[in-house]
C-alpha cells in the first residue's frame, strides 16, 4: 500500500507565499497514472477541492476562491505535485490535504489521501 505525505505547511503572514509538496511512495501504479488534487478543510466544514491536475499536467482546474493566487504543479519523474500558494489570506487557513486517484485495468478507481498539513495565514 503507497502512502502520500504532504509538506511546507506553515504560519505565514497575510500576503504572503507558502509551496506544499506532495511525495508519494510504495503504489504499485506509476505516479503519472493518477489525477492529482489538492483540499483543504477548516473545523466544522466539509473538505473543499482546491485544485486538480490532469496526469501529464495539461490541465488544470481551481476553486474560485484560489485563482489567480495557488497553482498547482507535478513532476511525474519525482513523484511529487506541488501547490504554490501567493498572496494568502487568512481565510486560506486549513489543513491541506493531497489526493491521488486512478483506475485500475478493470475500472476500479481508487483514491488516496495524505495525513494533511496545517496552512495558518495570520498576523
Amino acid at each position: 500500500q503507497g502512502q502520500l505525505v504532504e509538506s511546507g505547511g506553515g504560519l505565514v503572514q497575510p500576503g504572503g507565499s507558502l509551496r506544499l509538496s506532495c511525495a508519494a511512495s510504495g503504489f504499485t501504479f506509476s505516479f503519472s497514472h493518477f489525477v492529482m488534487k489538492w483540499y483543504r478543510q477548516t473545523p466544522g466544514k466539509e473538505r473543499e477541492r482546491v485544485a486538480h491536475i490532469t496526469r501529464f499536467g495539461a490541465r488544470t482546474n481551481y476553486a474560485d476562491s484560489v485563482k489567480g493566487r495557488f497553482t498547482i504543479s507535478r513532476d511525474n519523474s519525482a513523484n511529487t505535485v506541488y501547490l504554490q500558494m501567493n498572496s494568502l489570506k487568512p481565510e486560506d487557513t486549513a489543513v491541506y490535504y493531497c489526493n491521488a486517484d486512478a483506475e485500475d485495468l478493470y475500472g476500479m478507481g481508487h483514491s488516496y489521501w495524505g495525513p494533511g498539513t496545517q496552512v495558518t495565514v495570520s498576523l
